[in-house]
């Protein structure tokens, strides 16, 4: 039973994690990873990198050329460009649309380990119990709402275990987030405080030269 708590217990901090720093950018930075295995993708990736900078330093090349003064380079340079921008764009659908198979692979298995774990759990293991409480410890109401909705009474279900889950991992994070909050804010106002005493003290050297 300890595992399932423990499982119940990274599904909610997994969703949260989600919900806190956004589904594309979980979605980007996995896909920044998977570019550095040494796949197909990852090549091709490379190759329209190259492809880019080369189209890049042609087209300046180009701009940099006068068609009247220079038609033959010109027109040579044209040429490379307009060949370099349609392999570009070829290269770039490509990638575009591996990314949003990949995107859609990820956006599926995301969902089935997070939201669809938070769904089925609870109606899988509705009639366990996650653990029994001290008899005698709580009222009748109180036992009844913690084994809601079909865990056995005396036992806290689920359910209840879940929303507990998601309270506790909402009051760590806002902690955490107040208390980076408070270091920054300290550090800022510290690094504001340092050019003023140090135009104050400008100015005092200033006046006693002043005055002396």
């Amino acid at each position: 039973m300890a595992t399932l708590l423990l499982v119940v217990f990274f599904v909610e901090l997994a969703v949260h994690l989600v919900n806190t720093i956004g589904a594309a950018s979980i979605s980007n930075l996995l896909w920044t990873l998977y570019l550095m295995l040494p796949t197909e993708t990852s090549k091709s990736a490379a190759k329209r990198r190259d492809v880019q900078t080369e189209y890049m330093k042609v087209r300046r090349d180009l701009n940099a050329t006068s068609s009247q003064d220079e038609f033959a380079k010109w027109a040579k340079l044209r040429r490379q460009h307009d060949k370099l921008m349609e392999q570009l764009e070829k290269l770039k659908s490509s990638h575009d649309a591996t990314k949003a198979k990949f995107d859609s692979s990820v956006g599926a298995v995301r969902w089935c380990l997070t939201r669809g774990l938070k769904f089925v759990l609870p109606f899988w293991y509705a009639k366990q119990p996650m653990f029994w409480l001290p008899k005698g410890w709580f009222p009748y109401y109180a036992e009844w709402v913690l084994s809601f909705p079909r865990a056995p009474m005396g036992s806290v279900s689920i359910v209840s275990w879940q929303m507990a889950c998601t309270v506790v991992i909402k009051l760590i994070s806002d902690t955490i987030t107040s208390i980076l909050g408070l270091i920054l804010g300290a550090k800022l106002q510290k690094r504001e405080k340092m050019p003023m005493a140090a135009g104050g003290d400008k100015r005092q050297a200033a006046n006693t030269k002043k005055t002396s």
